[in-house]
């Protein structure tokens, strides 16, 4: 039986058949991404448009008789195993894991077994590794019986990985994971996550109006987001125009969305994507604007990077009747097209 993160769980017992279950749903960010990367929601406060959608990281935990604590990467086809009683090794194999374990591991409770996997690889924009760290806490929380709500897990997750682990990246993903749906974030001195009521009606249009377009080459954002953050910090104008215009778009195309106005939605995603693009010279490469092209070519109206770009996915926005057309011109150019569904809710973890 699946229940809510905010649910308590109780304590597992160090010798048992039950086994621990997580999921959490990747994200789509329509507007507003690099709003949430410091310094900027410190000094001017940031937004986010996002929903998650069918595509997930999933955890599973099973306690074992003894003190071995056993991990399982099948997205990077790693093993590893360590002492429950000690702090595992920082060095750079599964450190995501390691680090949630360091921070919230009780001897007591002793070891147990984790395999971890997802829909999506590493680095493809959608906020894979984020997503994986809400399930490793949701897990880990379920698991020792810990008294933590949505917030606190999504801000737990995102300590472990900016602060202990020092990934540059924003605050949106672990929310977004968290929560689930659609929603209006807000960062500034607290994050403020406001749930979209959007009508059925439009989000089965929106689903119907969209495709998720895989470059095939997955980057490290880290990369990225450092020069965005240079850009900031030496206050270069036109990266600080294209942060203040997305923080304009986000509230823009919230409207459009409430109010069902897809067709403005789609073209405020095209303007999304533009001033996107003002953030950092490494963000559009030359096969991602060649993937555009080829879409708008073929029918599509808008697209915009699902991440901080040079690579991973490319939403496009399209009439469902040329849909089709788009999506087979991205696939003969080696672009893997894919249609998805929007998933609402958001980590959720559950005993078998």
């Amino acid at each position: 039986m699946t229940h809510p993160v905010q649910q308590r769980g109780h304590l597992t017992s160090r010798v048992g058949s039950v086994h621990v279950r997580a999921k959490a749903p990747l994200r789509l960010s329509f507007a507003g991404g690099g709003t949430d990367v410091a310094p900027f929601p410190e000094t001017e406060g940031g937004v986010v448009l996002s929903a998650t959608i069918d595509r997930f990281a999933y955890g599973s935990l099973s306690p074992r008789p003894d003190d071995q604590v056993s991990i399982e990467s099948v997205d990077f086809g790693l093993s590893l195993d360590f002492p429950v009683t000690e702090d595992p090794v920082l060095d750079g194999k599964l450190d995501l894991v390691k680090a949630a374990i360091r921070r919230l591991r009780r001897e007591d409770l002793g070891g147990y077994d984790l395999v971890l996997r997802s829909n999506t690889p590493p680095g493809s924009g959608l906020g894979s590794s984020s997503t994986m760290m809400v399930a490793l806490v949701g897990m880990l929380h379920e698991f020792y019986g810990l008294p933590l709500d949505q917030y606190e897990i999504a801000d737990l997750a995102h300590a472990i990985e900016r602060q202990d682990l020092n990934i540059r990246g924003g605050l949106q993903d672990h929310y977004a994971a968290t929560f689930g749906g659609f929603n209006f974030i807000e960062f500034g001195d607290r994050v403020i996550v406001n749930p979209l009521r959007v009508r059925d009606s439009t989000v089965n249009e929106l689903e119907f109006s969209l495709l998720l377009c895989f470059t095939g080459i997955t980057r490290q954002s880290a990369h990225i987001i450092a020069d965005q953050t240079h850009r900031v910090e030496a206050a270069e104008t036109d990266t600080l125009a294209g942060l203040r215009a997305q923080k304009q778009l986000a509230v823009a195309m919230k409207s459009a969305l409430l109010r069902g106005k897809l067709g403005e939605f789609g073209e405020l995603l095209g303007e999304a994507w533009r001033e996107k693009q003002r953030l950092s010279p490494m963000i559009a490469t030359p096969r991602i604007q060649e993937a555009f092209e080829i879409a708008l070519r073929n029918g599509a109206i808008s697209g915009k990077v699902t991440g901080a770009g040079g690579g991973g996915y490319i939403l496009f926005y399209c009439d469902f009747k040329t849909k089709h057309r788009v999506a087979d011109a991205l696939e003969r150019f080696g672009v893997t097209a894919t249609e998805f569904s929007f998933e609402p809710r958001g980590l959720t973890t559950w005993r078998a």
